[in-house]
């Protein structure tokens, strides 16, 4: 039984009695080392969820400095905190770097004080704060925007002695990788059973569903053969191309993140959108996904809705609207058009290429027949996928728990062995 004390810190809670609570400051001080026109002898990093990665400097995805002489060095072994825009509980918020490079002004930077102090120890404790966000929630009842380098300098840490903070990062070192690994195994399964499930539907969709029927040559590579008594048209001639914009009114808003990849499903989310700019979708219409076209994002609009630019938005003619998006969601399809596309870091498909590539068009019955027999491929996989999702989270939940134990001494490495 490990005889345990009150931290002072709630999202502590009790620590072994041996165990010091020390701030973060006592142990690592603030630094902001501005590049100025040293800035070509670094390399660029940047803070992400998979933790400080070098970035090349004409990397154009998202915002750009025209120089980096503002940048601030970071250096290895460095902790390097994001704090700002803290009601978003997705995004990094803690590396500790194994590089020196630059890092965007904004970032928080403290440096051990000490040569010997065994920084992957505190990480870990950090990342628990990050994981139960306790960033998020510093400073009273209410979230705030931001936390400033007085704030983390403030922070209570557990401080054990030097020996089995060695002893609690190793440990977790050798558990998590564990972790990690059976997690990797389970999203190469799901990436597996997508595929699977993908190249199922390809098949019904270009090919129907009776096996014994007489086919012939497409001429379209993507498609193969098809049966003879199928028709062939470009997507403009069995659909209507809608580009009707946004002038008021009430409508729920489609964005990307709200179409799951390569599934057809609608994923709800607590976003605020303005609807300025955006354009409508009717109910019986289909949108397909310009922006990073290899994503495979298809939805058949069941109301009235504003959706993104970055949607075509096809209202089916000949062809049922659920049919419709199961050819937007096949291979073939998926590969032509993210074939076409422009731009290199946001790769975009032109609309006049997508209602120029051509489609299969089986009769009305054989549509219907497809259609039932593709949701009950999704469904069915679906399932399977959804079994190691939540393997997934269940694997993510321990982990999160096993380090917020060990880091915190609610369980010990010493009597662990």
């Amino acid at each position: 039984m490990i005889e345990t004390k009150y931290s002072g810190a709630p999202w502590i809670g009790s620590i072994p009695i041996d165990w010091n609570i020390l701030r973060f400051k006592d142990k690592f001080e603030n630094k902001k080392e501005i590049a100025g026109n040293n800035s070509v002898k670094y390399e660029r990093l940047a803070l992400t969820l998979n933790g400080v990665v070098k970035r090349s400097k004409s990397d154009d995805d998202g915002l750009q400095p025209k120089a980096f002489d503002t940048y601030q060095i970071l250096r290895k072994n460095d902790f390097v905190f994001k704090m700002i825009d803290l009601q978003n509980i997705s995004t990094s918020r803690v590396g500790l770097s194994q590089y020196t490079g630059l890092v965007s002004p904004a970032y928080i930077r403290f440096s051990p004080k000490e040569e010997n102090l065994v920084t992957k120890y505190t990480y870990y404790f950090l990342m628990s704060m990050y994981y139960n966000c306790v960033f998020n929630n510093l400073g009273g009842d209410g979230v705030r925007s931001a936390l400033n380098s007085s704030d983390m300098g403030s922070l209570m840490i557990p401080w054990p002695n030097r020996l089995e903070q060695i002893r609690i990062a190793d440990f977790l070192d050798d558990k998590l990788s564990k972790i990690d690994a059976l997690i990797t195994n389970q999203q190469q399964q799901i990436e597996k059973l997508k595929q699977y499930k993908q190249s199922l539907i390809t098949e019904v969709v270009t090919k129907g569903l009776n096996k014994n029927v007489a086919m012939k040559d497409s001429g379209v590579d993507w498609i193969g053969e098809v049966p003879r008594e199928w028709k062939l048209e470009k997507i403009k001639y069995v659909a209507i191309i809608r580009d009707e914009k946004y002038e008021g009114g009430d409508y729920e808003y489609i964005a990307l993140e709200n179409v799951e990849s390569l599934s057809g499903r609608y994923v709800k989310t607590d976003s605020t959108y303005d609807l300025e700019g955006t354009k409508l979708a009717y109910s019986g219409d289909v949108i397909f996904g310009k922006l990073r076209p290899y994503l495979g994002k298809a939805l058949s609009i069941d109301h009235e809705y504003c959706v993104s630019t970055e949607f075509a938005v096809f209202s089916p003619k000949k062809l049922t609207s659920e049919y419709l998006k199961y050819v937007l969601l096949s291979y073939g399809f998926i590969e032509i058009i993210n074939a076409s596309t422009y731009g290199t870091k946001m790769p975009r498909a032109n609309i006049d290429f997508i209602k120029n590539v051509i489609v299969p068009i089986p009769t009305k019955k054989e549509q219907d027949d497809i259609v039932a027999e593709a949701i009950r491929i999704d469904n069915s996989l679906q399932r399977l996928i959804d079994i190691k999702l939540s393997k997934i989270e269940k694997l993510n939940q321990y982990k999160k728990s096993l380090i917020y134990e060990y880091v915190t001494g609610k369980k010990s490495v010493l009597l662990h062995d």
